[in-house]
């Protein structure tokens, strides 16, 4: 399946914010203590947004019939989560698959595609992380070839990252 991302602006910081909250609501229903904040975000949530919107790091992601089946986020340099860095790296957060998408293999498409991306670009590694409360998704990354290399500690919770050398 072909994907297409297309560079979210600043003046959809609502419909994103609805995105994370459509999210964190099906999380919730899981019983799964993970993105909740993002139910009711807290302003500093919503600043790390705008942020990532005006530095056009935020992508809306289609399928062929153009459909909208979810969202990511992008950069370069991750400082907050995994502090200075010598290698290359891509790192990815806030990737959503829209509900109505789930159980189609798309994360794991939508990864990829960034992982190409990043090669292209010669980075040695795609980064990201997981809410350790969400042991789940941890697993997840796991059987998609992502070690686990440390965690960082944030207000809001604690985070395991990950990591995937391009090859």
């Amino acid at each position: 399946m072909t994907l297409f991302f297309k560079p979210i602006g600043l003046a959809h910081l609502d419909e994103v914010i609805t995105v994370f909250q459509a999210a964190a609501e099906k999380i919730h229903k899981m019983q799964i203590d993970h993105w909740q904040y993002w139910r009711q975000p807290p302003e500093e949530k919503i600043d790390w947004v705008k942020k990532g919107l005006s530095q056009n790091e935020y992508f809306f992601i289609y399928n062929t019939a153009q459909q909208q089946i979810g969202m990511v986020r992008i950069i370069d340099k991750d400082f907050m989560y995994w502090g200075k860095q010598t290698e290359k790296a891509k790192y990815v957060h806030s990737l959503v698959v829209n509900e109505e998408f789930n159980g189609q293999g798309l994360g794991q498409l939508i990864l990829e595609h960034i992982a190409e991306e990043a090669k292209a670009e010669s980075c040695q590694y795609l980064r990201l992380d997981a809410d350790s409360k969400n042991p789940k998704l941890c697993s997840y990354y796991a059987k998609l070839g992502f070690e686990q290399v440390g965690s960082v500690t944030l207000p809001l919770s604690t985070y395991t990252l990950f990591q995937k050398k391009l090859t």
